[in-house]
């Protein structure tokens, strides 16, 4: 019988092919509490799927699962923690930026009661080694300001490895439906709603297969939305509760948990 898992790592994925294994098995290995991985694609025929499906029949934890919510990264990540089983969600991405040995350490933080855990490549001890110059200016301003005057608790606000408590993201919703944009909207909720937010510093590397999807000009607006949110006076959750989109974001989760269930059954 298996474990009822104390993670749920989400990684959404788009056509990775035999790269998801590398992923994988980097994962299986670093991760040593009771755990399941959730490979999240849009469409049954990605070319991901075959490939996870192979690592899955050696270990079980790996979990295929088809996003229902629309195409995209940020409908695959709001599925991938609206399913997840574990009290902790760890988003992590498939291209290995993203350092495996610390799965543990930020499900840790929230375990020990922070709402949002963050990988932080810009707090003493982080690194970003790579990517494109104009964007790692962008992301480092607005995670630098944030924690200088919105105090959210962490200087990378903006960064997508993080934890989150699933109990946290089901009472807040998730209303993120663009691109990667998620990290810095519940960072921006739980600082509205004076919840803690904790971060470690990590080493971030760029991708070294494929091509990253990153669109500045197309996901700036989502971004800047989340970003201003930061700086609002204290919300309660019932007022928060009460935005319509966090409504209809946690009517979508509810949902998905429920058909989830159901195929599992």
């Amino acid at each position: 019988m298996s474990l009822t898992p104390q993670i749920s790592v989400v990684i959404p994925v788009y056509n990775e092919g035999e790269a998801i294994v590398r992923c994988l098995e980097r994962i299986l290995r670093e991760v040593m509490m009771p755990a399941e991985v959730l490979v999240v694609h849009d469409m049954p025929d990605d070319t991901t799927v075959p490939f996870a499906l192979e690592v899955q029949a050696r270990d079980p934890r790996v979990r295929p699962v088809l996003n229902t919510y629309g195409r995209g990264p940020a409908n695959a990540i709001r599925f991938g923690i609206d399913v997840a089983r574990a009290p902790v969600a760890v988003v992590t991405m498939a291209d290995g930026s993203d350092d495996p040995r610390q799965i543990e350490d930020l499900a840790r933080l929230v375990d020990r009661g922070v709402v949002v855990a963050a990988a932080s490549r810009y707090m003493p001890g982080g690194q970003q080694v790579g990517g494109p110059r104009f964007k790692r200016m962008l992301s480092r301003n607005a995670g630098r300001t944030l924690h200088w005057f919105a105090r959210v608790g962490t200087r990378d606000a903006t960064n997508s490895f993080k934890a989150y408590s699933t109990q946290f993201v089901r009472q807040v919703g998730i209303e993120s439906k663009t691109g990667f944009e998620i990290g810095i909207e519940l960072t921006a909720k739980a600082t509205r709603l004076r919840l803690p937010v904790a971060e470690i510093p990590t080493i971030w590397l760029d991708r070294q297969l494929g091509e990253s999807r990153f669109d500045v000009g197309r996901f700036m607006p989502s971004y800047l939305k989340w970003y201003w949110f930061a700086f609002g006076p204290r919300l309660s959750v019932e007022k928060l509760a009460k935005r319509p989109a966090s409504t209809a974001a946690r009517d979508d989760a509810q949902a998905a948990r429920e058909s989830s269930t159901a195929h599992q059954g």
